[in-house]
């Protein structure tokens, strides 16, 4: 069980991403834009931060800058786009994002696994 926090501006989607997670035994909070995200992480460490690029008020990359990962070096970012091979995506692995999967190709059912091999993965280089 990972604590997770999901930043997404698609309400159904957020509210999908919550459920699967939470089916998973995850414990999972949720913002719709990076400002919402910035006021959470205030009081919750999550081991894993499911976040879309292009959202309203605050974007995924300008809470990457603000949240500082080289300062959470134990917290996972885990890019959920659908910009494939943009800028955007690059700068987010130069700010610190472990993974990018790309929204329409990743099938909500598989969702869990996404998340699990990305705690795995990040688990092993730690360890």
């Amino acid at each position: 069980m990972a604590n997770i926090l999901v930043v997404e501006d698609d309400k159904d989607l957020n509210a999908a991403y919550k459920i699967i997670l939470e089916s998973a035994k995850h414990h999972v909070k949720t913002a719709f834009n990076g400002l919402e995200a910035l006021e959470i992480l205030k009081t919750y460490t999550p081991d894993l931060i499911l976040l879309d690029l292009l959202m309203p008020v605050m974007g995924g990359l300008e809470l990457l800058e603000k949240y500082r990962l080289k300062n959470h070096p134990d917290v996972q970012v885990l890019i959920f786009t659908n910009m494939e091979n943009s800028p955007e995506v690059s700068k987010a692995y130069a700010l610190g994002a472990t993974r990018c999967i790309i929204k329409s190709w990743t099938a909500p059912q598989n969702l869990n696994k996404v998340v699990n091999d990305t705690l795995k993965e990040t688990s092993k280089v730690a360890g």
